[in-house]
C-alpha cells in the first residue's frame, strides 16, 4: 500500500463533498468557514473547497459526476497534499463509474472521512493507497467550541507528526446520539456533553494478533457487495476488520444479517481479528451478543479476537484509523497499536 506523506504548515488541502451536499447549504455554510479557519489558524494549512463542494444538496444529488470530478482533480493536482470529505450520506457508490483508479494510485495523498465515505476508502484500497477513516469536515474539523482533545491528538499523531509506532488509547470520555448538539449558528457556543467511557473490552479471543486494517461503516457494505470495490476473500486474508454502525440505530438482527454475509463469503474465517466502533446508542449489549453469536458460535470462531468500544465512526469522540496499515490487538492487555508510521516522511 502506498503511504501519503505527512502534512506540514503551508500545505494546500482540499475540501470535497462526495456524498450529501449539506456543506454548501445556507444553514450549514458556517461549518465550512469554521473548518477552514481551524485548518489555517491551528495547523497553518491553505484550505479551499473544490469547485462543486459548496453547490448544495440538490445539485450534488443530481450530479454525482461533479462530485467525482472534484475527487479526481483534488488527487490529480500536485499542489494539494490532503483531501478532507465534508460529510457522509447514502449514495457515494454513484461516483464509481467516474473514478480513475490510476489517478488515485499515481498521486497518493491523505484522504479522510467516515460513514458513507467508506465507499471512497474502498476506492483508495483498490488503488493501493492508504487512507484515514474518520475526521469529516462538518463533524470534526468544525466541532463547535473546539476540536475535542481525543480527535485533535489523533490528527496530530496520524497526519502531522507520525511516530514509529502509535498506541491508540480508548477515550476516557464519550457521548451518544441523544447528547448531540444540533447544527446551527445559534448552537456554536454549546459543547457536546461528555460522560465517562468504559474502556476497551475483549468480546472473545486471546493473545496478540496483527494485520492490515480494512473496513468501515457496515451500513454501507450492501452498496459495495458485488462491485469492483469489494475485496475478494483472498484480499481479506490476514486483515483486521474494522466495523462501525451509523446513527440509524441498526436493529441487532440486521447486524446479524451483515455478519452472516461475511461468514457466507468466507471472510470471517480468513481474518486475524475484528475491531468494533462504539455504537452511537447506549444499547450496545445487544450488539455484543450478536458478535458472539454469529462470529463465535455460528461461524465457529470463538478464538477470533474482537476488540469492542473503539472510538471510530459515529459515537463521540472519534479518532483516525489508517486503512491499509498494520495494527496489533493485545487481548490480555486490552490495547490497540499501530505498528508503523501513519504517514510517510518527506
Amino acid at each position: 500500500m502506498l503511504k501519503p506523506r505527512a502534512l506540514k504548515a503551508g500545505d494546500k488541502v482540499a475540501i470535497v463533498s462526495l456524498s450529501r451536499g449539506m456543506l454548501g447549504e445556507k444553514q450549514f455554510i458556517h461549518k465550512y468557514q469554521l473548518a477552514k479557519q481551524r485548518m489555517e489558524e491551528l495547523y497553518g494549512l491553505q484550505a479551499a473547497a473544490m469547485p462543486n463542494a459548496l453547490k448544495g444538496i440538490e445539485y450534488l444529488y443530481r450530479h454525482p459526476q461533479a462530485r467525482a470530478e472534484d475527487f479526481m482533480e483534488a488527487f490529480r493536482n500536485p499542489e494539494i497534499k490532503a483531501v478532507f470529505n465534508a460529510i457522509g450520506g447514502d449514495d457515494t457508490i454513484r461516483l464509481l463509474p467516474y473514478i480513475d483508479f490510476d489517478v488515485l494510485r499515481n498521486n497518493p495523498k491523505i484522504f479522510t472521512g467516515f460513514s458513507d465515505t467508506t465507499t471512497n476508502h474502498f476506492m483508495l484500497h483498490k488503488a493501493g493507497v492508504v487512507s484515514y477513516y474518520g475526521l469529516s469536515v462538518m463533524n470534526n474539523w468544525a466541532e463547535y467550541v473546539e476540536i475535542n482533545p481525543y480527535t485533535k491528538s489523533a490528527v496530530d499523531h496520524m497526519l502531522f507528526h507520525p511516530t514509529p509506532t502509535l498506541d491508540v488509547p480508548c477515550s476516557d470520555f464519550c457521548s451518544y446520539d441523544c447528547d448531540k448538539v444540533w447544527w446551527g449558528e445559534e448552537y456554536m457556543t454549546e459543547r457536546t456533553p461528555r460522560h465517562p467511557n468504559s474502556g476497551y473490552e475483549i468480546l472473545q479471543g486471546h493473545g496478540k494478533v496483527r494485520g492490515e486494517l480494512l473496513g468501515g461503516c457496515v451500513d454501507v457494505f450492501p452498496e459495495l457487495l458485488g462491485t469492483s470495490l469489494w475485496p475478494s476473500k483472498e484480499e481479506w486474508k490476514g486483515k483486521i476488520l474494522l466495523l462501525e454502525t451509523s446513527e440509524n440505530n441498526m436493529p441487532p438482527e440486521v447486524l446479524s444479517w451483515f455478519l452472516r454475509n461475511l461468514q457466507a463469503q468466507g471472510i470471517l474465517h480468513v481474518l486475524n481479528g475484528i475491531i468494533v466502533g462504539k455504537p452511537a446508542f447506549q444499547e450496545g449489549e445487544a450488539y455484543k451478543e450478536i458478535y458472539r453469536q454469529v462470529v463465535g458460535f455460528e461461524a465457529d470462531l470463538p478464538e477470533l479476537p474482537i476488540l469492542w468500544n473503539v472510538n471510530v465512526g459515529h459515537a463521540y469522540p472519534i479518532g483516525l484509523f489508517a486503512l491499509g496499515l498494520t495494527y496489533e490487538i493485545d487481548c490480555e492487555a486490552k490495547t490497540l497499536r499501530l505498528l508503523e508510521p501513519a504517514t510517510a516522511a518527506e
